[in-house]
């Protein structure tokens, strides 16, 4: 059965590369079709995919297909727009996502009666980092304006890491409900921790592995094939570094890639290319294992309460927060909006629901069923919307034509 499985993934993955150039130039998504195939070829129609893969397994398959996206997506990084730009995106971090979780905890008492608040902060913070892979067909797209791409990339890129410390702390909290509680010490140690650590592993990993290829480079020690390979064990190590010292890995990567974007400035895309596309091949195999086992169980299970609260969080509790941060800024009504829409879920939330999976929360169904609703809603949400949006973006907008010609020269 696990040769069947191969086949039938190595099947979907040769006939999407095919077609991938001309997929990226419609509404539906690559994450989507995985989603489509897992479910047809699954338990819930063909069952001819009958995959049985330990939670523990699909977390760290998850786990390295987001640090591997996290890695190359801060790695094309225009630096000089995000300099230009840097304080949109601290304040959709600083601002924008401390508000969308504590309105994500609002919505939720709304919603679902009998969370206690601690729940409520877990199904919030869960919900509240977005997704940099299925962002991807924005942050890429040249006629998106810089200044948006670079804003949303860094956002993805960073949240995921912030709510970490943030998911482990409302854990705690729930952990020492019958002990002797928490200080809020505690919580700031943490938070600390978990950013310092991510920050010190990524430049670090980073920096010396940078410096080593440099050197293997020009001695004539290293060949051309294995220049993605290097790609892929620097977002590996900066990842596992992080998680093994008790840090954010996902941090970690990011970081790292932003510190290879500015070391490598020149003859970065080159080998980045193919790094991208082992990223989103891991990807592609988290979203059909998703579908076709995940979704699969729980797709009977949405209720409407469910449903009302992954509409709210994909539109109202992202938006709300967004426009709030970008008070003064400079951007138009419709760029704030096209910002707030884009903040697709995916990886990163899947991870985290892996981690309240082991949880024995009073809810844990709900807040997992939840989780699931909202990334699938995403998927089919975000997808589908991101290039009739970015066309409708660049109609309201005139043609800043200097903006594309510096991203063109910088790629």
């Amino acid at each position: 059965m696990i040769y069947q499985n191969i086949l039938l993934f190595a099947s979907f993955i040769l006939i999407y590369s095919l077609i991938a150039k001309r997929i990226d130039k419609t509404p539906v998504s690559g994450p989507f079709l995985a989603i489509i195939f897992g479910l047809v070829m699954g338990p819930l129609l063909l069952n001819l995919i009958v995959i049985k893969v330990e939670i523990e397994g699909y977390k760290v398959i998850a786990e390295l297909a987001l640090a591997l996206v996290l890695f190359t997506d801060a790695s094309n990084t225009n630096i000089r727009e995000l300099r230009k730009n840097a304080s949109v995106p601290t304040r959709l971090l600083l601002i924008g996502l401390p508000l969308t979780i504590v309105l994500g905890m609002v919505g939720g008492g709304i919603v679902f009666r009998g969370f206690s608040w601690i729940e409520l902060g877990i199904l919030a913070t869960l919900l509240a980092p977005t997704d940099a892979a299925l962002g991807k067909p924005v942050v890429t797209n040249p006629s998106v304006p810089s200044k948006l791409r670079e804003s949303l990339n860094v956002e993805s890129g960073l949240n995921d890491g912030i709510c970490v410390p943030v998911l482990f702390l409302f854990i705690a909290f729930f952990a020492a409900q019958t002990g002797e509680g928490i200080k809020f010490s505690y919580g700031l140690a943490l938070f600390a921790k978990q950013i310092g650590i991510g920050l010190a592993a990524g430049l670090g990993v980073t920096f010396v592995g940078d410096r080593l290829v440099d050197y293997s480079q020009k001695r004539g020690l290293i060949s051309k094939s294995w220049e993605t390979v290097v790609i892929v064990a620097l977002a590996f190590s900066c990842f596992t570094l992080a998680q093994i010292a008790g840090g954010s890995g996902f941090i970690a990567c990011f970081t790292g890639g932003l510190l290879y974007s500015v070391m490598n400035r020149r003859y970065k895309h080159d080998i980045l290319e193919e790094a991208e596309g082992i990223g989103d091949t891991l990807s592609l195999l988290t979203w059909v294992i998703f579908s076709s086992v995940i979704i699969t169980r729980y797709i009977s299970h949405f209720t409407w309460d469910v449903l009302i609260y992954s509409l709210l969080s994909l539109t109202v509790i992202r938006i709300i927060p967004v426009l709030i941060s970008l008070i003064r800024t400079g951007f138009s009504g419709k760029e704030k909006l096209f910002i707030g829409w884009f903040g697709p879920r995916g990886l990163a939330s899947i991870v985290f629901a892996i981690i309240v999976f082991e949880i024995e929360l009073p809810h844990k169904e709900t807040i997992i069923l939840t989780a699931v609703c909202t990334i699938l809603l995403s998927i089919i949400l975000h997808g589908f919307t991101a290039n009739p949006f970015i066309k409708m973006l660049n109609k309201k907008l005139s043609p800043d034509l200097s903006d594309r010609k510096k991203v063109s020269l910088e790629v």
